[in-house]
C-alpha cells in the first residue's frame, strides 16, 4: 500500500501531463512585472533534498529552456558557516570529549583542518545517526558534544534530547547550536541585489513542521511567488507548474503543494518543544552573512547545556575558502560550474568548499549527475 502511494507521484504519464502543460502555459505567454530576472523564470529551490530529487529524475533535461532551476540555501551542511566549523573542530581537540555528529560535517574543511583529519589524528569522533545517541553514549561515559546544525526539521528533536538530558540528570552532555531558520533567509535572498528569483519552491520537510503559516511574514512582504512541494517527480512538476502559472497570471500567491504531509499550522507539539529550549538569535550563514533573528540558541534555563559556555571556546570570525564560490552558489547567483574550482581543485575526494562534500550539496549533485 505504502509503494503503491509513493508509485503515484512518480507516474510518468502524469509528470508527460505536467510538462507539457508547463511547456504549453509558456508556448505564448507574456510575462509580468512578476519576472525579475526578463529573460528566463528563474526558480529557486530552497531544499537540498530537492536539489538531489531534480537530478536524479532529470527533472532539468524535460523542462523548457525558458526555466531555470537554481539550488538555494537549503543544505544544512553547506549554509553552516566557516566559524562553527572551527569551533566544532575545537571542541573536538577539548581533553576527555567525545564529538558526536552527524556523517556529512566530517569531510568539511575548516581554515586548518576537517573532522575527518581530527578523527585520523586520534580524536574521539563518532557517527550517530541520532542527537539521542549522544545521549545515550553520555549517560554511560565521558563528557558528549553534539554538533548542532540543520532547520527546522532537526531542531525540535536536539531541543527534546536538551529536555532528556535534564530530565535525567546528564549534565556532561551539550551541545553547539547552529542551527537555523529557513524563513529569514528567503528574506535575506529577496534583500540581496541581482538574485532575480521569480520564485520558491519551499521545503516539504521543514514545512512539515512550520506548516504554511511559517512563511506568511516574508511572503506578504516580498510577494514572491512560493509553493511547498513534495519530493517526488510529480510534486515538484506540479509545484514548477503552479509557479509559473503565478507567474504569468501576474498574482504572486503562497500555495501548498503538498497537501497530504503539510497542514496551516504544522506540527504544534514540535514547535513548542523548540521554543521552550530554544530561543531566536542572529546568525551567520555561509556565503550570506549575518541574518538577524536566523539562528537558534539555548534559552538561560539551558545554558548549561551550551558547549561554547562549558568549554569556554568564542566564535571567531574566519573567511571562506579563497576562491569557493559556495556562497554565491547558495544564493542562486552562481551555478556550480561557473565556480573556477569545481571539478579541479574541488572534487567529492578533495572538497574545498561544504557544497561539494553534503549529499544534499548543489556541487555534489552536479558532480555526481553532470560530470
Amino acid at each position: 500500500m505504502v509503494l503503491k502511494y509513493i508509485n503515484e507521484y512518480r507516474d510518468s504519464d502524469l509528470a508527460k501531463i505536467l510538462t507539457d502543460s508547463i511547456k504549453e502555459c509558456l508556448k505564448s505567454a507574456n510575462f509580468t512585472a512578476l519576472n525579475r530576472s526578463k529573460q528566463k523564470l528563474r526558480l529557486m529551490e530552497v531544499c537540498g533534498t530537492h536539489t538531489m530529487s531534480i537530478f536524479r529524475h532529470g527533472i532539468r533535461s524535460i523542462l523548457p529552456d525558458n526555466i531555470e532551476l537554481l539550488s538555494g540555501p537549503g543544505c544544512p551542511v553547506c549554509v553552516t558557516a566557516q566559524q562553527d566549523i572551527d569551533a566544532f573542530i575545537e571542541l573536538a581537540r577539548q581533553d576527555n570529549v567525545i564529538l558526536a555528529t552527524f556523517g556529512d560535517l566530517m569531510k568539511v574543511p575548516g581554515t586548518f583542518s576537517s573532522l575527518q583529519k581530527e578523527k585520523a589524528a586520534g580524536r574521539d569522533i563518532r557517527i550517530v545517526y541520532s542527537v539521542f545517541d549522544a545521549v545515550e553514549i553520555a549517560a554511560q561515559t565521558k563528557e558528549v558534544i553534539f554538533c548542532g546544525v540543520g532547520f527546522e526539521t532537526t531542531t525540535p528533536t536536539v531541543a527534546a534530547s536538551i529536555l532528556m538530558a535534564a530530565e535525567r540528570g546528564i549534565d556532561n552532555f551539550s551541545i553547539h547550536s547552529a542551527h537555523k531558520l529557513t524563513p529569514p533567509a528567503l528574506a535575506a535572498l529577496m534583500e540581496t541585489p541581482k538574485t532575480a528569483i521569480d520564485g520558491f519552491i519551499l521545503p516539504g520537510h521543514v514545512s512539515v513542521i512550520t506548516g504554511i503559516d511559517g512563511y506568511r511574514e516574508v511572503f506578504e512582504k516580498y510577494r514572491v511567488p512560493s509553493v511547498i512541494a513534495g519530493f517526488e517527480p510529480v510534486d515538484i512538476l506540479k509545484s514548477i507548474l503552479m509557479l509559473v502559472k503565478q507567474n504569468i497570471s501576474g498574482t504572486p500567491s503562497l500555495e501548498n503543494g503538498y497537501e497530504r504531509a503539510v497542514s496551516e499550522s504544522g506540527n504544534v507539539k514540535a514547535q513548542d518543544i523548540m521554543d521552550k529550549v530554544f530561543e531566536t538569535a542572529d546568525s551567520v550563514w555561509r556565503g550570506i552573512g549575518q541574518i538577524p533573528k536566523s539562528g537558534m540558541r539555548l534559552r538561560k534555563p539551558y545554558k548549561r547545556f551550551d558547549a561554547l559556555e562549558k568549554f569556554k571556546i568564542e566564535l571567531k570570525d574566519t573567511p571562506e575558502p579563497a576562491g569557493c564560490s559556495c556562497g554565491q552558489i547558495l544564493m542562486g547567483l552562481k551555478i556550480p560550474e561557473e565556480c573556477i574550482m569545481y571539478g579541479k581543485k574541488c572534487t567529492p575526494a578533495h572538497p574545498v568548499g561544504p557544497c561539494m562534500v553534503s549529499s544534499e550539496g548543489a556541487c555534489a549533485a552536479y558532480y555526481r549527475y553532470k560530470g
